[in-house]
């Protein structure tokens, strides 16, 4: 159906480039990101040791997830490396704060990982490049 795989397209792309440019700040600094050092820096102060490689270890899992999960291309990977990117965060930073994003809680995490999870559980959709090669 033309109708869910036009959905799906949509839910790949915001969800996907959304995650793309969070990796491209910590990855490159663009986008008024801090890059590997600065956002290594403060990774280190949430105590996470070295922070630099930790910040490129994140920035390319948000980087790498987003790409595949925007192009529909290993679809599972994608989505899986954006939800452990999400529980991570949920682990060290929100978890604390509750449920409730407005507290800075994991409220807005959880919502990416059910749309992360839904999607690889329903296929990428017709307008994919997973549909086009497998």
């Amino acid at each position: 159906m033309m109708s869910i795989a036009l959905g799906l397209l949509i839910l790949r792309l915001v969800v996907g480039l959304s995650f793309m440019a969070h990796g491209a700040q910590k990855l490159f600094g663009w986008f008024g990101g801090y890059g590997p050092k600065g956002t290594g820096g403060w990774m280190e102060s949430l105590g996470l040791k070295p922070g630099v490689l930790m910040a490129v270890m994140a920035g390319a899992g948000e980087f790498i997830g987003g790409l595949l999960f925007a192009a529909g291309l290993l679809t599972p990977l994608g989505a899986a490396l954006i939800v452990i990117t999400m529980i991570m965060a949920i682990v060290t930073v929100h978890g604390k704060n509750g449920y409730w994003s407005t507290a800075n809680g994991y409220e807005y995490n959880l919502l990416i990982i059910a749309v992360a999870l839904g999607v690889a559980l329903i296929g990428a959709g017709d307008y994919s490049l997973d549909a086009l090669l497998f």
